[in-house]
Protein backbone atom coordinates (compact mmCIF):
# COMPACT_ATOMS: atom_id res chain seq x y z
CA UNK A 1 0.00 0.00 0.00
CA UNK A 2 1.50 3.03 -1.05
CA UNK A 3 1.17 5.48 1.57
CA UNK A 4 -0.01 8.86 1.34
CA UNK A 5 1.17 12.29 2.68
CA UNK A 6 -1.57 12.55 4.77
CA UNK A 7 -1.09 9.08 6.66
CA UNK A 8 0.68 7.62 9.16
CA UNK A 9 0.86 4.20 9.51
CA UNK A 10 1.39 2.24 12.82
CA UNK A 11 1.15 -1.43 12.51
CA UNK A 12 -2.67 -2.09 11.89
CA UNK A 13 -4.05 1.26 12.28
CA UNK A 14 -3.49 4.13 9.99
CA UNK A 15 -3.20 8.17 11.29
CA UNK A 16 -4.54 11.38 9.88
CA UNK A 17 -0.98 13.50 9.27
CA UNK A 18 -1.59 15.75 13.00
CA UNK A 19 -2.28 13.20 15.83
CA UNK A 20 -1.62 12.77 19.68
CA UNK A 21 -2.36 9.21 20.17
CA UNK A 22 -1.81 6.77 23.40
CA UNK A 23 -1.05 2.87 23.00
CA UNK A 24 -0.83 0.46 25.71
CA UNK A 25 1.22 -2.73 25.18
CA UNK A 26 2.02 -5.90 27.83
CA UNK A 27 5.77 -6.34 27.03
CA UNK A 28 8.59 -4.39 25.85
CA UNK A 29 8.57 -6.89 22.59
CA UNK A 30 5.31 -5.71 21.91
CA UNK A 31 5.77 -2.34 22.40
CA UNK A 32 8.14 -2.10 20.08
CA UNK A 33 6.56 -4.70 17.54
CA UNK A 34 3.49 -1.70 17.67
CA UNK A 35 6.14 1.41 17.24
CA UNK A 36 8.07 -0.32 14.60
CA UNK A 37 6.72 0.42 10.88
CA UNK A 38 5.80 4.10 12.86
CA UNK A 39 9.87 4.72 13.39
CA UNK A 40 11.21 2.80 10.44
CA UNK A 41 9.22 4.55 7.93
CA UNK A 42 9.92 7.80 9.88
CA UNK A 43 13.62 7.24 9.37
CA UNK A 44 12.92 6.34 5.56
CA UNK A 45 11.02 10.06 4.78
CA UNK A 46 14.05 12.02 6.54
CA UNK A 47 11.84 12.76 9.21
CA UNK A 48 12.85 14.10 12.98
CA UNK A 49 12.41 10.82 15.93
CA UNK A 50 12.21 12.40 18.92
CA UNK A 51 11.93 9.59 21.86
CA UNK A 52 11.54 9.83 25.34
CA UNK A 53 12.52 6.39 27.40
CA UNK A 54 13.48 5.45 31.24
CA UNK A 55 17.22 6.02 30.85
CA UNK A 56 17.34 2.31 32.66
CA UNK A 57 16.47 1.13 29.12
CA UNK A 58 18.91 3.22 26.89
CA UNK A 59 20.96 0.76 25.49
CA UNK A 60 18.22 -1.74 24.57
CA UNK A 61 16.18 1.41 22.88
CA UNK A 62 19.40 1.99 20.81
CA UNK A 63 20.26 -2.25 20.13
CA UNK A 64 16.48 -2.30 19.04
CA UNK A 65 16.79 1.00 16.83
CA UNK A 66 19.64 -0.82 14.93
CA UNK A 67 17.73 -3.66 15.16
CA UNK A 68 15.20 -1.49 12.57
CA UNK A 69 18.47 -0.44 10.56
CA UNK A 70 18.86 3.08 11.76
CA UNK A 71 22.57 3.91 12.02
CA UNK A 72 21.87 5.09 15.73
CA UNK A 73 25.44 6.88 15.51
CA UNK A 74 25.15 8.58 12.76
CA UNK A 75 21.53 9.72 12.97
CA UNK A 76 21.84 11.25 16.66
CA UNK A 77 25.12 13.29 15.09
CA UNK A 78 22.92 14.96 12.71
CA UNK A 79 19.87 15.48 15.46
CA UNK A 80 17.52 13.24 13.37
CA UNK A 81 17.27 11.21 16.33
CA UNK A 82 16.91 12.45 19.97
CA UNK A 83 16.38 10.33 22.57
CA UNK A 84 16.18 11.54 26.20
CA UNK A 85 14.87 10.36 29.91
CA UNK A 86 12.31 11.04 31.57
CA UNK A 87 14.52 13.24 34.02
CA UNK A 88 15.26 15.06 30.94
CA UNK A 89 11.54 15.75 29.74
CA UNK A 90 8.38 14.91 31.55
CA UNK A 91 10.40 15.15 35.08
CA UNK A 92 12.79 17.91 34.34
CA UNK A 93 11.84 19.41 37.22
CA UNK A 94 11.92 15.87 39.44
CA UNK A 95 8.22 15.92 39.03
CA UNK A 96 6.02 16.04 36.30
CA UNK A 97 4.88 19.57 35.42
CA UNK A 98 2.60 19.55 32.51
CA UNK A 99 3.22 23.36 31.71
CA UNK A 100 6.90 22.66 31.16
CA UNK A 101 6.40 19.66 29.28
CA UNK A 102 3.84 21.49 26.55
CA UNK A 103 6.49 24.45 26.57
CA UNK A 104 9.23 21.65 25.59
CA UNK A 105 6.80 19.75 22.92
CA UNK A 106 6.47 23.19 21.17
CA UNK A 107 10.14 24.08 21.15
CA UNK A 108 11.42 20.36 20.09
CA UNK A 109 8.82 20.73 17.63
CA UNK A 110 9.83 24.58 16.44
CA UNK A 111 13.62 23.35 16.57
CA UNK A 112 12.91 20.42 14.55
CA UNK A 113 11.08 22.09 11.58
CA UNK A 114 13.96 24.82 11.68
CA UNK A 115 16.50 22.07 11.37
CA UNK A 116 14.67 20.86 7.63
CA UNK A 117 13.42 17.92 9.43
CA UNK A 118 9.77 17.35 7.23
CA UNK A 119 7.63 15.82 10.38
CA UNK A 120 8.42 14.80 14.09
CA UNK A 121 7.89 11.25 14.93
CA UNK A 122 7.62 11.05 18.65
CA UNK A 123 7.22 8.62 21.08
CA UNK A 124 7.28 8.82 24.18
CA UNK A 125 7.39 5.85 26.91
CA UNK A 126 5.17 6.51 30.05
CA UNK A 127 5.40 4.40 32.66
CA UNK A 128 6.80 6.95 35.02
CA UNK A 129 3.10 7.88 35.31
CA UNK A 130 2.40 4.57 37.03
CA UNK A 131 4.44 5.84 40.28
CA UNK A 132 3.45 8.48 42.84
CA UNK A 133 5.05 11.53 41.81
CA UNK A 134 3.53 14.84 42.37
CA UNK A 135 1.83 16.37 39.18
CA UNK A 136 0.95 12.87 38.00
CA UNK A 137 -2.47 13.63 38.15
CA UNK A 138 -2.11 16.34 35.75
CA UNK A 139 -1.81 13.53 33.21
CA UNK A 140 -5.27 13.52 31.73
CA UNK A 141 -5.23 17.58 31.33
CA UNK A 142 -1.75 17.79 29.46
CA UNK A 143 -3.05 15.04 27.04
CA UNK A 144 -5.94 17.03 26.75
CA UNK A 145 -3.64 20.06 26.12
CA UNK A 146 -1.38 18.16 23.98
CA UNK A 147 -4.22 17.81 21.70
CA UNK A 148 -4.46 21.18 21.10
CA UNK A 149 -0.54 21.40 20.44
CA UNK A 150 0.13 18.55 17.78
CA UNK A 151 -2.09 20.00 15.28
CA UNK A 152 -0.28 23.34 14.93
CA UNK A 153 3.12 21.68 13.73
CA UNK A 154 3.67 18.63 11.44
CA UNK A 155 4.13 15.72 13.62
CA UNK A 156 2.32 13.09 15.31
CA UNK A 157 3.34 12.20 18.52
CA UNK A 158 2.84 8.44 20.54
Amino acid sequence: MKESPAIIPVTVATLERYRHVCIFYNSKDEEYRILRSFIGAGFNKGDKAFHIIDERSRQDHLRRMEELGIDVTATQATGQLEVRGWENAHLRPGYFDQHAMLALVEEVLTQSKGRGFPFTRWVANMGWALTDLPGVSDMAEYCTRLNYVTPKYDATIL
